[in-house]
Formats: structure tokens, C-alpha cells, sequence
């Protein structure tokens, strides 16, 4: 087995006859690898003729691919320079390889695999996908501020501290936790310091750290029963139902979660700022009355403010974290503000927890890449992403306006609610009608949630129905015809 390095932009080779490498060849070390299998015993110049003949007949080395310079093949095989050299000038003789000045050596384009190329099946033809997507959950790919992240990676890895780049903190780099503190003191009020931040992949992994224990055991951090919102994420009810969590739902109306309802529960799970999905904020006393009743317990407040940077007709709600640090836990990421590819979260936790936390985290960083936690120090420093945030924020209305708009002018009868804030949109649907318009968004090309599928199972309230609108995720091209789809499908006025 043998790995050699070519340097592309080298003269090609000649035999030099000076017998075994030294190993002090610059061509040695320079370039790109080749592997080869030689026998351990026999004619090294045999076997390596059988060896580039097979590669090249079987096609894994393409015609036009460049060789290494003998010396470097040399090297790496441990075998005479010009051993290598003859077995060139002898493929090239026979037409397997091209030498010209200039060009180095590679394979000569007519050494095409000797064996008949196989003609795949074709596969059957795939279920067209839909035309356009309204699902919630993620902000317009598109819109990704590309420029200014490049120049905040620039200017985070040149300044970054060489011990960065060695094993990683499970806590996160302190660049983003200094620069998360900040911020989130100034444009959420949140009260916390960076020693109580920890770094994490996303909220969906900070639930698995509080809940789900190290590696999903279920031994998590907080136990018993947690109180959670009666409509939210099937995904997260049944992250919490695989760490044996027992949850609870609380009744929702137009102020919010039922917070009277709380009882022996030792959590709550709360999205306060914009309740996901039905929309709205959490009414002042109740907010009040969730921290009161998790000083009273001992127990705590989750708070999962997953898209409070985008308001429109409200004043700004601020976390309910800032009411008391210690009983309430705090999680955001960027998978709404800037992409769910990034996989960037945090949670500003109670200073007793946080020991706890990075105990199920384990010593190694295996989530956040360092890379990207120093470029979003950076772009947060550098006031990149207040300005990528007010800029999505005033198109993200303007879809809005023009979704209300258009409902107004052709579906009047079909009420439209949680649109002060946030990414979607809820429509009220009339009773017995959720799944059949469903269907007729279906067959008018869209990718559609319908507001049953997020009702937690054992929900004690009526059950509502409606669509989900997520008017973010179209690119801006597409989103009137989606918004004209969008109108078709739904049930007519019967009244």
C-alpha cells in the first residue's frame, strides 16, 4: 500500500538512474494522494505496471488524471526513482499514460475501462414535490446574509487564540458567550453573565440536556412531570416521551397558557414571547404567576423564546428570565434569525444548574463547530446581526401584510390570528373543514400544517381547527403565487 503526492503545476518526470529516494526530494512532499496495493514480495517494476493497469482499466484513475511525480511515488513506495520512471515511460509507450512538458503525467484520455459499462435501471419516476412550501419553522434560505458571515469568519478565525482550534469547551467558546450576554441582556433582558451560558446545537438538544440525560439515558437533569403549552411540537412531546417525561397539558386562551392550572408539576415549558403555534404573548400576570409558582415549588420555568426578535405590531416582549434568573431557564438559536443549518443554541441557565448541565454535556464538544461559535461572536460584536434582523423583520411584514391582504380581499370569512409577531400565521378554519382543506392545498402544490397536528394528545381544551401559515420560508419570487394557492384551497363562506 502506498501514498503518493502530486504537485500539478510540476515539469513532467525523467529517469535520473541515481537508484533508491533519500526521501529529500521536494516532489516527495507536495501535492495531491494516490493509493496503489503492491504484493510485499516479487518485481517491484512488475507490480507496479499491474497495479497502474488495473487502476486505470478498472476507471478509478479517470482519463486525465495526474500522476504523482515519480519521486513522490518513489518515496511513498520505498522504491527506487527510476523503477518508477521505466514503469511510465513503458505505460506511456503502451498508450496508458500521456507525458508532455509542462502538463506532468496522466492517464491518456483514450485508456478508457476495458469492461462494458453497465447502463443503470432507470428508477421509478419520483412524487413530484410541492410547488410551494407554507410550513412553519424556517426563515427564507435564501435570504442567509452570505457576505457579511464570510467577513465575520474572516475576521474571527485571523483573531482567534491558537488554543481554539485544540480540543473544544463544552460550555462554548467565551468569545460567543461574552458577546450572547450582551446581547441578550439588550435586546431581550435577559439577566445572565457568560460563566451561565452554555453553548448549544439548538433547543431540541438543550431539551435532551435537561431531560433526556447523557446520550438520551432519561436520567436527566429535571425530573418529575413538566407542564407544557396544550399546542406546541409533536417533536418535542415525543423527545420528551423517549426520556420517560411525563407531560402535562395546560389550556390555552387569548392570554396565553392557563398558568392557574399549574399544580405538582416540577417544570413548565413555555414559549411566553409568541406561544408556538396559536400565536400571542403570554398576558403580564401570567407571566408573573409562572415565577411565583416555580419560587413556591422549588420547580422551574423553561422558557423557549425561539423567534422574539420579529415583532410588528406590539410593542417588544421582553424574556420572562429577566422576572427571576434563578428560576427560569432560557433557550434561543438562530434557526429562525438566520438558518437551521448553522445549528447554533444556548441556554442561560440558574447558577445551580449549570455544573449539572456540562456534567451530561460530557468533556468533549461534539455538537457546535468552534468555527461557527467565533463567527457568530463576530457577527454579533460587529452589529451584523441586528442589521440582518431588522432587515428580515421589515420583509417578513411586508409577506405578512400581503398574506392579511389577500385574505381580506378573497377569504373575508376566514379569521387570521398571531400575526403581531413571528414567522407564520394561524387560520381559523370552520369546524369539520381542517383536512379537507388540507387536501385542496395539496392538489393547488403546497407543502401545508394543519393546526390538529400540534394539539398535545390529552389536551383538556375544544379542539380548534386551522392551518399553520408559514409565510418566511417561499423565496421572494414565489411568495404571491403561494399566497394566490394558498387562497384557493380554502373552504368557501357557507354562512
Amino acid at each position: 500500500m502506498a501514498v503518493s503526492e502530486v504537485n500539478s503545476g510540476r515539469q513532467p518526470d525523467t529517469a535520473d538512474g541515481t537508484g533508491e529516494d533519500t526521501g529529500t526530494d521536494t516532489d516527495a512532499g507536495t501535492g495531491t494522494d494516490l493509493h496503489l496495493d503492491l504484493p510485499p514480495t516479487g518485481s517491484r517494476r512488475a507490480a507496479l505496471l499491474q497495479a497502474l493497469r488495473s487502476a486505470v482499466r478498472s476507471g478509478r484513475l479517470a482519463p486525465g488524471t495526474l500522476l504523482p511525480p515519480y519521486r513522490a511515488l518513489a518515496a511513498d513506495l520505498g522504491i527506487a526513482r527510476n523503477t518508477v520512471a521505466e514503469a511510465y515511460a513503458e505505460l506511456v509507450a503502451e498508450g496508458w499514460l500521456v507525458a508532455r512538458q509542462g502538463s506532468g503525467t496522466r492517464v491518456a484520455e483514450r485508456a478508457a475501462p476495458a469492461s462494458p459499462v453497465r447502463v443503470p435501471k432507470k428508477s421509478p419516476a419520483r412524487a413530484r414535490g410541492p410547488r410551494f412550501d407554507l410550513r412553519q419553522g424556517q426563515p427564507d434560505p435564501a435570504s442567509f446574509p452570505r457576505t457579511a458571515w464570510l467577513a465575520s469568519v474572516r475576521r474571527a478565525v485571523n483573531a482567534a487564540p491558537h488554543e481554539a482550534f485544540g480540543p473544544a469547551s463544552p460550555q462554548g467558546r467565551i468569545e460567543l458567550r461574552t458577546a450572547l450576554a450582551e446581547y441578550l441582556a439588550r435586546a431581550r433582558g435577559v439577566r445572565t453573565a457568560p460563566e451561565r451560558i452554555v453553548i448549544c446545537s439548538g433547543f431540541a438538544h438543550a431539551l435532551r440536556l435537561l431531560f433526556g440525560g447523557a446520550g438520551g439515558t432519561g436520567d436527566g437533569i429535571l425530573k418529575g412531570p413538566l407542564a407544557v403549552e396544550e399546542y406546541g411540537l409533536a417533536f418535542h412531546r415525543a423527545l420528551l416521551a423517549d426520556a420517560a417525561v411525563r407531560t402535562v397539558p395546560l389550556t390555552l386562551d387569548e392570554q396565553g397558557a392557563r398558568t392557574a392550572e399549574l399544580g405538582d408539576q416540577r417544570a413548565v415549558l413555555l414559549s411566553p414571547a409568541h406561544q408556538f403555534p396559536t400565536g400571542g404573548p403570554l398576558h403580564a400576570e401570567r407571566r408573573t404567576a409562572a415565577v411565583d409558582w416555580a419560587r413556591a415549588r422549588g420547580a422551574l420555568v423553561v422558557e423557549d423564546d425561539y423567534d422574539g426578535e420579529f415583532r410588528y405590531d406590539r410593542r417588544p416582549v421582553g424574556a420572562v428570565q429577566g422576572l427571576d434568573p434563578e428560576r427560569v431557564v432560557y433557550l434561543g438559536s438562530v434557526s429562525k434569525s438566520l438558518s437551521p443549518a448553522l445549528r447554533l443554541g444556548w441556554m442561560a441557565l440558574p447558577e445551580h444548574l449549570v455544573d449539572d448541565v456540562l456534567r451530561v454535556k460530557g468533556e468533549r464538544e461534539a455538537w457546535t463547530g468552534v468555527t461557527d461559535q467565533l463567527a457568530l461572536a463576530d457577527f454579533l460584536d460587529s452589529g451584523s446581526y441586528d442589521r440582518h434582523v431588522r432587515r428580515m423583520r421589515l420583509r417578513y411584514r411586508r409577506r405578512r401584510d400581503h398574506l392579511v391582504q389577500a385574505l381580506a380581499a378573497r377569504a373575508p370569512h376566514i379569521p387570521v390570528t398571531g400575526v403581531a409577531a413571528g414567522l407564520h400565521a394561524v387560520l381559523r378554519l370552520p369546524p369539520g373543514t381542517e383536512q379537507s382543506t388540507l387536501k385542496a392545498a395539496h392538489w393547488q402544490g403546497l407543502a401545508l400544517d394543519g393546526l390538529a397536528d400540534f394539539r398535545h394528545p390529552k389536551a383538556p381544551g375544544p379542539l380548534r381547527e386551522g392551518l399553520v401559515v408559514g409565510y418566511a420560508t417561499p423565496p421572494e419570487h414565489a411568495y404571491p403565487a403561494a399566497v394566490d394557492a394558498l387562497c384557493a384551497a380554502l373552504p368557501p363562506d357557507t354562512r
